[in-house]
């Protein structure tokens, strides 16, 4: 038996995120900035008004009032995309729409809120007096030439997005999303939209797995069925490892007679067949065949979701390119006792509550590998460590997070 340590290197040790490349802006959302991005440009690229109203030379209003108030004549107006204005003349006022280029000699602009409002004829009456400066996005005053606006390693966002477009780019440099294929093995497994018949189930591993990969930004597509048949477990195989860059398998890797994924990886590529200490999850199978990397994970629902999380997770996020693949981790409380299994890992599934202001965790039901409905309401797996046979209640635990959102109690 090896550690989940162990398991988990020699399946980090053999991934690795696939080269750059450079795809259309709207096409690298989603996926991490191989490339560090400088702006050519500044940004705002000149002056422009924050606000409808006026452009004017603020020491020509100083103490202007509404009890003092101060009319200008309005020589002209600024609409953004006019092109470049005529210089502002003293003693006088320009019209300007919101980031329009404001006129060389002004410094301020009033907005039409501080003023009469707008007038049909040529002058317009200021009520209150703008700073310099104000109201006015100074050139450069966003991005200036030559900046750093995103380094790699960035996951892209729309708000990226937005900003790259903003200095120009069209496209960049990208580490590309992995191809992920996931294959469910087993004779008793029936599609969806299938009545099982006595002795058959559906398939949920296919869909989890499938949905666990995407989440994370892979493109992983669902293989579908495959019965306990060697030449169909072969063939599948293969062609799922020609055309994607990792395989994921669920079933067939006990002990058993009909455990044909073990039978066939034997033969066919440089799995290893492993039992892991850990539970759920125990065994375990990671290698190659014809290049692409292969997990093969247990066919209970719980034990292929947690094998997903503890080892396959972090491979596909190192595909990505992140630096990290740790969930996010709290200390709790354990809010009641339960036995675990001694020299193997225990992740329980739980959720987390608080109470007098101490974060407390507490398993879901029964801790069955067969039990998906507890798997789908737990916010956490307990870890409990191998050298605990018994937790009691009080007894402080690690605990991987699976929701998103606040965690109860707040940081610890």
């Amino acid at each position: 038996m090896i550690t989940v340590e162990e398991h988990r290197a020699r399946c980090l040790s053999a991934v690795a995120p696939p080269a750059p490349v450079r795809v259309p802006l709207l096409d690298a959302l989603g996926l991490l900035l191989a490339e560090d991005v400088v702006s050519p440009l500044v940004l705002p690229p000149f002056d422009n008004s924050a606000m409808d109203g006026f452009a004017v030379r603020a020491a020509e209003l100083a103490g202007v009032t509404d009890a003092d108030p101060r009319e200008l004549p309005v020589l002209g107006e600024v609409a953004a995309g006019s092109g470049e204005p005529a210089a502002l003349e003293p003693g006088t006022a320009v019209r300007i729409m919101t980031g329009a280029p404001v006129p060389p000699g002004a410094d301020a602009v009033v907005p039409v809120e501080w003023t009469g409002g707008w007038q049909d004829g040529e002058r317009v009456v200021v009520h209150r007096a703008p700073e310099p400066g104000q109201f006015v996005r100074a050139a450069g005053g966003d991005v200036d030439a030559g900046e750093v606006v995103l380094r790699a390693g960035a996951r892209l966002s729309p708000r990226h997005l937005a900003l790259l477009a903003a200095v120009g780019r069209d496209a960049v440099a990208v580490r590309p999303a992995p191809r992920v294929a996931v294959l469910s093995t087993g004779t008793e497994l029936v599609p969806l939209g299938r009545e099982p018949g006595y002795g058959q189930i559906h398939d949920s591993n296919g869909y989890g797995l499938t949905a666990a990969a995407r989440e994370l930004g892979a493109l992983a597509s669902y293989g579908g069925i495959v019965p306990d048949d060697p030449s169909a477990v072969r063939n599948a195989l293969e062609d799922a490892a020609a055309s994607a860059d990792l395989v994921l398998t669920s079933g067939g890797v006990s002990a058993g007679t009909r455990d044909t994924v073990k039978e066939v990886l034997a033969a066919l590529g440089t799995v290893r067949f492993d039992k892991v200490a850990m539970q759920p999850g125990m065994p375990q199978g990671f290698g190659a065949v014809g290049g692409t990397p292969v997990f093969t994970l247990p066919g209970n629902p719980v034990s292929s979701m947690v094998s997903f999380e503890v080892f396959v997770r972090p491979a596909l996020l190192a595909m990505l390119g992140e630096p990290a693949w740790e969930r996010p981790r709290v200390r709790a409380l354990a809010g009641a006792g339960w036995s675990s299994p001694a020299g193997r890992r225990q992740y329980v599934r739980a959720t987390l509550s608080e109470a007098d202001g101490r974060r407390a965790v507490t398993p879901v039901g029964a801790q069955g590998s067969h039990l998906a409905a507890d798997l789908a309401v737990a916010t956490c797996l307990a870890v409990v460590p191998e050298e605990v046979t018994r937790v009691e209640p009080g007894d402080e635990l690690d605990c991987d997070l699976l929701a998103s959102g606040p965690v109860p109690g707040g940081p610890r």
